[in-house]
Formats: C-alpha cells, sequence, structure tokens
C-alpha cells in the first residue's frame, strides 16, 4: 500500500505510457462560458482529446533527453507543521560522449535526518523522487516516443510505485489498478462516477496564448466520497497541447490515507514542451508506517 500512496507524489516521467480511450458520452453536460461558446467549440471531441492526451508525457519524456539546470527543494514536515528535514540543491543534467545523461548535484544544504547514517534517504518521498528524475550513474538509450504500452517491468518497490504512478498521472481520471477499497472512485470519466463531478470549459489567456482551461471539481455532497478535489487542465487552443495541471487528491480508508496536491507548469522551447516547474505537497500514511509529509519544488531551466 505505500507503494501506491507515494506514487502520487508528482509527474516524474520516464515511463513508458499512453493515454487510455474513454467513452465521453458518459459526461452528460459540460459548463461553457460565453468565449468557449463562441469560438465553435466541440464538447465531444475536446472531451475525445483530453481522454488521449499525450502531450504531458511527451514533454517529460524530452525531459530526460536534453541537458537542464534543475533547483531542488525538499521540506519534511512534523506533526506541528514544523521543519523537520529537508535538503535545498542544484541539480544540472549532463550527457556524456556516449550520450547517456547523467545527474550531478552541487551546493546541497542539509538539515535534520534526511539521510539516514548511511546516506541512503530517510524519507520514501525524496527516495522516489531522485530515482525518477535523477541518475548520478550514466543512463543510455534515451528517446522521447509515445506510444508504448504500459508495462509493470518488475515487482520492486519502485517499479510498482513507476507503474501506478503513470496511471493515475497519464491517465488522471483512470482507474487505478491494484489499489485496495479505491476500485473505480479514481474514474472520473467512468459512467458511475460522472454524476458525483462537475465538469466546465474556459477560455483564458495563458503565458500570452490562447487556452481552453477544463476544470473537474467534485459536486456538493460528494466532496469526500470522490478521490480528485480537483483536475484542472490548461490547453493550448492551436494545438491542444497541454501547458500546465493542478491535481488536488484525498482519500481516507481504515489501512491508509493520503492528501496530495500538484501543480505543474510547461513551456515551449525550440519548438518543444518541457516541464519548467513542478511543486508536490503531500501528506500520508500507511497502518504500521510514519506519517511522512513533505512538500517538493523544482524549477528547471533548459
Amino acid at each position: 500500500m505505500k507503494v501506491f500512496i507515494v506514487s502520487l507524489i508528482c509527474v516524474l516521467l520516464h515511463l513508458h505510457g499512453i493515454a487510455q480511450t474513454y467513452d465521453s458520452v458518459n459526461i452528460k453536460h459540460v459548463e461553457l462560458d460565453s468565449f468557449v461558446v463562441r469560438s465553435g467549440f466541440d464538447t465531444k471531441a475536446f472531451i475525445r482529446r483530453v481522454q488521449r492526451d499525450t502531450t504531458f508525457y511527451k514533454a517529460f519524456r524530452s525531459m530526460r533527453i536534453v541537458p537542464y539546470k534543475a533547483v531542488c527543494s525538499f521540506t519534511a514536515r512534523d506533526k506541528k507543521g514544523g521543519v523537520a528535514a529537508s535538503l535545498n540543491t542544484k541539480a544540472e543534467q549532463r550527457f556524456n560522449s556516449k550520450k547517456c545523461r547523467y545527474t550531478i548535484f552541487t551546493d546541497k544544504v542539509v538539515t535534520g535526518n534526511f539521510y539516514n547514517r548511511d546516506k541512503t534517504l530517510h524519507y520514501f518521498t525524496a527516495d522516489l523522487f531522485y530515482n525518477l528524475f535523477f541518475s548520478e550513474k550514466p543512463v543510455c538509450g534515451e528517446d522521447d516516443v509515445v506510444g508504448k504500452g504500459f508495462e509493470l517491468k518488475d515487482k520492486s518497490r519502485i517499479e510498482k510505485s513507476k507503474y501506478e504512478l503513470k496511471q493515475l498521472m497519464f491517465n488522471p481520471g483512470s482507474k487505478v489498478s491494484g489499489v485496495p477499497f479505491m476500485g473505480d472512485k479514481a474514474s472520473v470519466f467512468d459512467a458511475d462516477e460522472v454524476d458525483k463531478y462537475d465538469y466546465k470549459v474556459t477560455m483564458e489567456q495563458y503565458e500570452g496564448e490562447e487556452v481552453y482551461v477544463f476544470n473537474i471539481t467534485p459536486k456538493p455532497g460528494y466532496k469526500n466520497k470522490v478521490v480528485f478535489n480537483e483536475l484542472k487542465t490548461w490547453f493550448r487552443r492551436s494545438d491542444y497541447s497541454i501547458m500546465a495541471r493542478d491535481y488536488s487528491l484525498s482519500f481516507n480508508t481504515m489501512v491508509y490515507d493520503f492528501d496530495v496536491r500538484m501543480k505543474v507548469r510547461m513551456a515551449q522551447i525550440k519548438g518543444k514542451l518541457y516541464p519548467t516547474h513542478i511543486d508536490y505537497d503531500g501528506n500520508w500514511k500507511v497502518t504500521l508506517k510514519d506519517r511522512e509529509r513533505m512538500r517538493v519544488v523544482m524549477d528547471v531551466v533548459y
């Protein structure tokens, strides 16, 4: 169970995946603002694009094949909200002569028990972030091709985390398999769940471009009965690429609970989309394990 809870932490995306397809007919009503209506908006076609999107996933794969510099902050909180431990560091992705990526870290400032005595990371949230974004050893053969199917490579803790994460983050609103007590509650496009949510599309300006903003929120009376508190996505009007996404999820059972918020921002650089800002704030607890409260912020420059 711990594997799933921490899988919610971020859009950490060197995973192999493709968005699943849903029956958009399940959604009976989508509220449109007047600007969207006047644009000649096709609601059903838009929902299909949302469900089949691969631009978000591709942006994170593209991150793995170019040099970048990142400023990273990890802050573990105690039960009173104070700082229990922290790590602030700069990370730089480089490539060797064989075009294999690797990460170097500089300017590390550590407080508290962020590391164990054996130099391993004390917090699983930080461990998973490191495992998915960084590698101090060269990693070869990366690409940003999308279209490969989801597959569980092995049954290790990290691989299970990655597998469940890609279901949740690349197919937001789809069923996350293998999670006890949740069933189809994460399936915001499922026929049994759509009546619990409000769906709304507005038109706005984002970073100087026109975007459609698709927002999914629970209806009154269902806020404590669904997984998503909000799923908000900014789609560029010209090509429907995802420019930003906000997640807010929570769930509570007798054996685990979690409350996770995450923001991801993108930018187009030399004709390609890349993640430039990731902000994760999570609080989760599994029976017989200590509660983990951590915020992770990454700002990336290419």
